[in-house]
């Protein structure tokens, strides 16, 4: 059978599509089906006749553009929305400088560890393995990091696949396995978010009194925690500030990205954004505060995608330097078990702790 041949609209019919177009406010007042979006001033609701009579449309049009809603038959309220030209500058921002400044921002990180990997080479043991062993970890320790880190990597993957993927993945595996490849992620991205929440707040509180910024920190930054040169090993506790930029990294970021998660996996019900932009305005910004439910989610959406990109360039640098880049550093979230002369050049204070032994400037 052939295939049937699309008829191109007759005069007529493109008549009723302009008269329908230039009708549609007018039809909409006289029903008096729009209601106010909850929140919204009494000048943002709808129109009234005499403010259609006059020509004067900008109020009802704006109220428009942010989202008001009409009464629909069917259980989905949301879906009496009329329209919402947010949606198509968040389509395009999240498709424009989103996608692409994330795109560069990761490829920047991963040049960055290249680089530094073509000019240090792998960090070793300068007095090479001692063949003793001290404790790092605990079982539980590396229970709440390894959880974390595989919940993190499935939710990485899976959000970077709702953001790239159509480009990446779609011409190489076709339509039919991109779909049920994505719907995949979607599901696993929901459920095993909740992993990835609590395991960041049993480590927040399990190593929060050992992140605390201290002098030493300082010492250590202007040292460059001695990665760029051999034989430099600036005095550490438990946790360098390297690693204290990691933490409240994941912790903040972690919570940031978690709580926008939870207003996009409850849409319309939680509002931040409004709340937030009033305190920020006391400071000199001026950011909206009227914002209608719909503007909220889509403000989530786009503050989850952007912490998202954010933390994953800052991670892809702390596996680079816990495996590849650090000789016996991987040690220490496997077994729980690091050499002694590895913890005595970069966690001094911590091992003196450890052993009872007295340590006192660069060790």
């Amino acid at each position: 059978m052939q295939a049937a041949t699309r008829r191109k609209p007759t005069a007529f019919g493109r008549i009723l599509v302009l008269l329908g177009a230039l009708l549609l406010p007018l039809a909409l007042t006289a029903s008096g089906t729009a209601e106010t979006p909850e929140g919204l001033p009494p000048t943002m609701g709808p129109p009234q006749g005499n403010l259609l009579m006059s020509g004067n449309q900008a109020e009802m049009w704006r109220a428009v553009r942010m989202g008001i809603s009409g009464r629909v038959s069917i259980l989905d309220e949301k879906a009496g929305t009329l329209v919402q030209s947010g949606g198509e500058d968040l389509r395009a921002f999240r498709n424009g400088p989103l996608s692409s400044g994330g795109g560069w921002l990761l490829l920047a990180s991963v040049l960055v560890v290249s680089a530094f990997f073509a000019y240090r080479g792998r960090i070793k043991i300068d007095r090479g393995k001692s063949g003793r062993t001290v404790e790092r970890f605990t079982g539980f320790e590396r229970l709440i990091h390894w959880v974390m880190a595989c919940s993190f990597i499935v939710l990485a993957l899976t959000g970077l696949n709702m953001l790239y993927g159509k480009h990446v993945l779609l011409p190489l595996l076709g339509p039919v396995a991109f779909a049920e490849l994505t719907q995949l992620g979607k599901y696993s991205h929901n459920y095993i978010a909740f992993a990835f929440m609590a395991s960041v707040a049993v480590m927040f509180v399990m190593w929060v009194s050992h992140n605390l910024p201290d002098r030493l920190d300082v010492q250590w930054l202007a040292k460059g925690g001695g990665l760029f040169a051999k034989g430099v090993h600036p005095p550490a506790k438990k946790f360098n500030a390297g690693q204290k930029v990691i933490f409240w990294a994941v912790v903040l970021g972690g919570f940031s990205i978690a709580f926008s998660g939870i207003c996009l996996l409850l849409p319309f019900e939680i509002h931040p954004f409004a709340a937030t932009f009033k305190i920020l305005n006391l400071v000199g910004f001026a950011l909206p505060t009227d914002l209608s439910p719909l503007q909220e989610t889509q403000l989530a959406l786009l503050w989850h995608g952007i912490m998202a990109l954010l933390l994953i360039a800052v991670i892809i640098g702390h596996i680079y330097i816990g495996s590849l880049g650090m000789q016996g550093a991987l040690a220490a979230v496997t077994s729980g078990q690091v050499d002694e002369n590895w913890a005595r050049e970069h966690h001094s204070l911590w091992l003196a702790e450890h052993r009872g032994e007295k340590v006192g400037g660069d060790d």
